[in-house]
């Protein structure tokens, strides 16, 4: 079955960065879009970023643009999510996702446990 496994996650001060990675098996890495979402407490889980099959293509959400970066590398069925200068609202949990990309909007198919991000003012 598919498994998608996301690491990386903690607590940073407000300006600082971390490095998320998702870990997928049990499906065709290299076939699949992949992407990341996030749940802040209370809220609705929001799309963060995508990436097509071969890392061709990129979206943000608005909210991310410059701050994030996301990669993938197919050799070792990985995508990274960089996340530099963060912001108290960055806080969540962060989930990794594998779908598909329809007219420019990420689909997700499967879902990661999620990792905690936490960041203080």
């Amino acid at each position: 079955q598919v498994q998608l496994v996301e690491s990386g996650g903690g607590l940073v001060q407000a300006g600082g960065s971390l490095r998320l990675s998702c870990a997928a098996s049990g499906l065709t890495f290299s076939a699949v879009a992949m992407g990341w979402f996030r749940q802040a407490a209370g809220k609705e889980r929001e799309f963060v970023a995508a990436i097509n099959w071969n890392g061709g293509r990129t979206y943000y959400a608005d909210s991310v643009k410059g701050r994030f970066t996301i990669s993938r590398d197919n050799a070792k069925n990985l995508m990274y999510l960089q996340m530099n200068s963060l912001k108290p609202e960055d806080t969540a949990v962060y989930y990794c996702a594998a779908g598909t990309v329809v007219t420019g909007t990420f689909k997700p198919l499967y879902w990661g446990q999620g990792t905690q991000v936490t960041v203080s003012s």
